[in-house]
């Protein structure tokens, strides 16, 4: 990459944090003073593709890499998230379920689908709590379906594309490419990834690499089988992978001669405390011949309101291909899944991916995984051990402690402050406190710096 083109796209990067409205590439250049000047350049960096798209997450996987010990696992979470579009034009757009619907009735709105794997970054202060780091972004369209006259070459083409183009395929290649990633770059690290339920299938669990454990959640009524008899001496045909079949893991969960054992782990802001039932080794249609640990999480109780009685939520099944992982690191490595679903959010409302107006093929792919590189640049800077000095005080009507933990619009707000508070010349510590109050409404003095500075705060 040439030098101007990289400080271009560092510009366009802050100012897709920082920028104020809706996040288009026009809006990055008005917000980086340039709406006066050539845009071409600002297009071509993203339709000719100036930079490695894949290379732009590097960095922030080694960060996240390094600060974390040299023999704990790397924890990765992975889901596809679903941008909702309005141009027919656009490229990869297609009707897609929508996950947001009601349940009782399948919802189909117009959008593009990505992939996205993001790293737990453990908290030093709290043990057991993280945040997760967006590390790559893919898209993951759907082939575009024949018409009725197409030639069977064309349909048995469409096939074959269905197959590659899946979700669940393109999840699989991934991780792939993130183990020999990480083999490139640290090879005895153990990668743990975390998944939903609409990973958990053979197409991901039975591809998985060395050195890698998947933790996915099950049906409750998935087959489950013993793992074959040694002692039986082997017939005719190929060797067996199943022995005696399992009672469901719903079923299971139902059985008193389980027993239940107690697991501490972090969650919503404080360590609770699991009860679940486990049984290893245990063999799964989704893994063939290899041993799973199977996990039955009994639901925490909890009160709608005080006085109220005790609710149950629904129980959760996951299966571990890692029998001898312990359950503490099973528990809390699924656990962490929703940090994923949080960079989802923040993605969509605070840092508006997807608001781009680009609908070229290279342009739909660049713009949502450079906004999401400046994201998650951002995470890394808000949660370093070196903290900025530059800051706002708090408003008089928060505390004056910390917060245990900065949330994303906290943090854009704080690099705000701290560019616009150096531009207009002025000591972020002290100037709240000097601007002049009077009782009355009509004699309030208004603070530019103030109203800068604290905006969307």
């Amino acid at each position: 990459m040439q030098e101007r083109t990289f400080q271009r796209a560092r510009t366009l990067a802050i100012s897709s944090v920082i920028g104020l409205g809706r996040k288009t590439v026009t809006g990055m250049l008005c917000t980086s003073a340039q709406q006066f000047t050539d845009w071409s350049a600002a297009y071509r960096l993203f339709e000719q593709q100036r930079f490695n798209k894949k290379a732009l997450f590097t960095p922030i996987r080694r960060e996240v890499v390094a600060r974390i010990g040299p023999e704990e696992p790397l924890v990765v979470l992975m889901d596809d998230s679903l941008i909702r579009k309005r141009g027919r034009k656009v490229h990869g757009t297609g009707w897609k379920r929508d996950p947001l619907g009601p349940a009782f009735c399948s919802n189909f709105v117009w959008g593009q689908r990505f992939l996205q794997i993001s790293a737990a970054l453990p908290d030093d202060a709290v043990p057991g709590r993280a945040r997760g780091i967006p590390i790559n972004l893919t898209h993951a369209p759907s082939p575009v379906k024949p018409s009725k006259k197409a030639s069977s070459q064309a349909w048995d083409d469409y096939r074959k594309q269905q197959q590659c183009m899946k979700i669940s395929s393109v999840g699989a290649s991934q991780i792939r490419e993130l183990r020999e990633q990480l083999d490139r770059e640290d090879a005895g690290r153990k990668l743990i990834i975390s998944v939903d339920g609409g990973f958990t299938n053979r197409t991901v669990f039975r591809d998985m690499p060395g050195n890698t454990v998947a933790i996915g959640r099950i049906r409750k009524d998935a087959r489950l089988f013993l793992p074959p008899n040694k002692d039986v001496a082997p017939g005719r045909g190929r060797r067996r992978w199943y022995g005696q079949q399992l009672p469901t893991p719903e079923q299971m969960r139902q059985d008193e001669s389980i027993p239940w054992s107690k697991v501490e782990v972090f969650a919503s802001g404080t360590r609770h405390t699991f009860e679940v039932k486990t049984i290893a080794p245990v063999r799964w249609l989704g893994t063939g011949e290899k041993d799973v640990r199977l996990v039955m999480v009994r639901p925490l109780a909890y009160r709608p309101r005080k006085g109220a009685k005790l609710l149950y939520r629904n129980p959760v099944y996951l299966v571990c291909t890692d029998p001898q992982l312990p359950l503490e690191r099973l528990l809390q490595s699924y656990v962490w899944r929703w940090e994923i679903e949080v960079n989802f959010r923040d993605e969509k409302t605070v840092l508006g991916v997807g608001e781009a107006q680009v609908r070229t093929t290279t342009a739909v792919e660049t713009v949502p995984a450079f906004v999401v590189a400046a994201y998650a640049f951002l995470l890394l800077a808000g949660t370093s051990r070196i903290k900025g000095k530059a800051h706002l005080p708090q408003p008089k009507w928060r505390k004056s402690t910390p917060l245990e933990r900065e949330s994303t619009a906290k943090m854009i707000g704080r690099l705000r402050a701290q560019l616009w508070g150096k531009a207009m010349g002025i000591n972020l510590h002290h100037f709240a406190d000097k601007i002049a109050m009077n009782t009355k409404p009509v004699l309030f003095e208004n603070s530019l710096p103030a109203a800068v500075c604290y905006a969307f705060r």
